[in-house]
């Protein structure tokens, strides 16, 4: 006897395209999930590193971590002058200003700058700042006590509110500025004199690898203090208290 199948042609071609498709399907859900895995861990990986500089709330200067001589520094970005110097890294050199005597930093555009202060005449409302790579040159205060010495007067005027001013000899490469110092608190200035130009200041201190070199008037150190203070908050706001 001759028997039949009861599957046609048809219907076992039908069920076949079902099996791949159900197997395709299959397959398809672990890749899936592999999918949502990986974004989620890009996504992850992004949030963790995404910058978070700005520690002042929501008006605060954006901040960027720079190294300058192997010292960290932590600078609001529109304090810095030029726009190259503007990331963060290691830097060999950066120029900056502040507000005075808020020390904040400037919101718009830098009319004076310490390189074009003879060539200007309106009032000053900034303390600028150079931090620097020293490499291990003479340090501020090897140069007060070494250097700065040889060409001096002899005479020195009386303190006035607790500062002392000494001039440099005219045959000096220094000729034509002034020697201001104090102790409490501790200041050391060379100032050129008030000419056709109003006067400037120079101070310099070490902070690890680098050299911070603060210029304003000398018209300020009638209120020689305040300077003093601002020139130290500013070193402790920018990297930390010294230790």
């Amino acid at each position: 006897m001759t028997v039949f199948s009861a599957t046609s042609p048809r219907s076992s071609g039908t069920n076949a395209r079902m099996n791949a498709k159900t197997r395709a399907r299959t397959h398809l859900v672990p890749i899936a999930l592999t999918c949502v895995f990986a974004a989620s861990a890009v996504a992850l990986v992004a949030y963790l590193l995404w910058p978070t500089w700005n520690t002042g709330g929501a008006d605060a200067p954006d901040k960027l971590p720079v190294s300058v001589g192997g010292t960290l520094f932590n600078l609001p970005i529109s304090a810095i002058r030029m726009k190259i110097q503007r990331h963060s890294g290691p830097q060999e050199r950066i120029d900056l200003d502040f507000l005075y005597p808020s020390l904040d930093a400037p919101t718009g555009p830098t009319h004076v700058t310490a390189d074009t202060v003879d060539t200007a005449m309106q009032p000053i409302d900034r303390i600028f700042l150079s931090i620097a790579a020293h490499h291990d040159a003479l340090s501020p205060e090897q140069r007060m006590a070494t250097i700065y010495p040889r060409y001096l007067e002899l005479s020195a005027t009386a303190p006035e509110d607790g500062l002392t001013m000494r001039a440099f000899r005219s045959d000096t490469p220094y000729g034509s500025e002034d020697l201001f110092s104090a102790d409490a608190p501790a200041l050391a200035a060379r100032c050129t004199r008030d000419a056709s130009t109003p006067g400037m200041c120079l101070s310099e201190r070490r902070v690890g690898g680098a050299d911070l070199t603060f210029r304003f008037p000398r018209s300020w150190l009638s209120q020689w203090r305040d300077v003093a203070g601002a020139m130290d908050r500013l070193s402790t706001q920018l990297h930390g208290p010294k230790g």
